[in-house]
C-alpha cells in the first residue's frame, strides 16, 4: 500500500476531533493583498475555504487589495500617499479603491471558491447596510472606521450554505462610500457574529519575540506591554490592536498567521500544533 495513502488517512483521521469542534463555528479569515499574489496560492486558499464549509464550518472572508490599488493609481497616475500607514483617500483614488476591491479583487476570489466546488457570494461592506462608517479623520480623506455592522446579510448566506467574501468598503451616514482597512473589518465583522475564531493571514509567521521566535500563545492582557517594549511594532501594532477589539466584542481567539503558507488555515484550526500567535484568554 502506498505510504502516501496511509499518511493522508492518518492525517484525516487526527483532523475529526478538531472538525467535530468546529462544526457550525463561525470562522472570519483577513486575506491579504499579498496572499492572493499568484493564482496556485488563490487557488490552494479556495480549496482551504470549501473544505471548511464542507465540513460544517461557516467561514466568513474578508480581503484586502493594496497591491492591486498600487497598480492601478499607477495605472492611471493619480499619486497617492500614506499618514500613519493608511492611505489619504480622495474622491479619484476612492473610485479606484472601490472599483479594485469590489470589482478586481473581489470577483476574482469568488470566481477561485466557486472553481473549487464551493457557491461563494461577493459583496462589499455597503451591501445590506452591513457596514456604517464614522470618517476616521478629515485629514485622510474617504477613509471610514465602522460603527455599525448589522450581521444579518451573512447569517442568511451561511444558512443558504454559501461563503460571503467581502470587500472592506462601508457606507456613510450620508451615503458616502469608505475605505476601510482590512483588518479593521474584519475585526468588526467578527464581531457582530461573535465569531469562534478570527484569523488575520499576513505575510509573517506571526508574533516574534525579540530572537525571532513565534510567540505561539499571547493573553490579552501581555499586549499592551509587548508593544510598550518594542515586541511588537511597526504593522503588527495594529494587528494585535484589532485583535483586542475583536476579543472585546466576544470573539473567542484570534489568530496572526502566515497567510503564505500552504494550508496556514487547516493547520491552525485541524491540527494539534496549530499555527501563527494564538491571542486569547488563558483558560481558567
Amino acid at each position: 500500500m502506498n505510504s502516501d495513502w496511509v499518511a493522508t488517512a492518518a492525517t484525516l483521521s487526527q483532523a475529526l476531533p478538531y472538525m467535530q469542534r468546529y462544526a457550525g463555528a463561525t470562522i472570519v479569515i483577513k486575506l491579504g493583498g499579498h496572499a492572493m499574489g499568484s493564482d496556485e496560492a488563490m487557488r490552494s486558499f479556495a480549496r482551504d475555504v470549501v473544505l471548511m464549509r464542507q465540513v460544517g464550518l461557516n467561514p466568513v472572508i474578508v480581503h484586502g487589495g493594496g497591491p492591486m490599488i498600487n497598480d492601478m493609481l499607477a495605472k492611471l497616475d493619480i499619486q497617492s500617499e500614506f499618514v500613519n500607514g493608511k492611505r489619504v483617500t480622495d474622491q479619484a483614488t476612492m473610485d479606484v479603491v472601490e472599483m479594485v476591491l469590489s470589482g478586481t479583487v473581489n470577483n476574482r476570489l469568488v470566481q477561485a471558491i466557486c472553481d473549487e466546488g464551493g457557491k461563494a457570494v461577493g459583496l462589499s461592506g455597503k451591501d445590506a447596510n452591513l457596514i456604517i462608517c464614522d470618517q476616521t479623520d478629515a485629514a485622510l480623506g474617504f477613509v471610514g472606521t465602522p460603527a455599525e455592522v448589522d450581521p444579518t446579510i451573512l447569517k442568511d448566506l451561511h444558512s443558504a450554505h454559501a461563503i460571503p467574501v467581502i470587500a472592506p468598503l462601508g457606507m456613510g451616514r450620508k451615503g458616502e462610500t469608505f475605505n476601510i482597512n482590512g483588518d479593521t473589518a474584519a475585526g468588526a465583522i467578527a464581531g457582530a457574529l461573535k465569531a469562534d475564531r478570527l484569523l488575520l493571514l499576513t505575510d509573517v509567521a506571526g508574533v516574534k519575540d525579540k530572537d525571532g521566535n513565534v510567540l505561539t500563545e499571547i493573553a490579552p492582557a501581555r499586549i499592551g506591554d509587548l508593544i510598550t517594549d518594542g515586541t511588537i511594532a511597526g504593522g503588527m501594532i495594529p494587528k494585535t490592536e484589532t485583535a483586542l477589539t475583536a476579543l472585546n466584542a466576544g470573539v473567542r481567539a484570534v489568530v496572526i498567521l502566515d497567510g503564505r503558507a500552504p494550508n496556514a488555515c487547516l493547520l491552525e484550526l485541524f491540527t494539534d500544533h496549530g499555527a501563527g500567535s494564538l491571542i486569547r484568554e488563558p483558560r481558567g
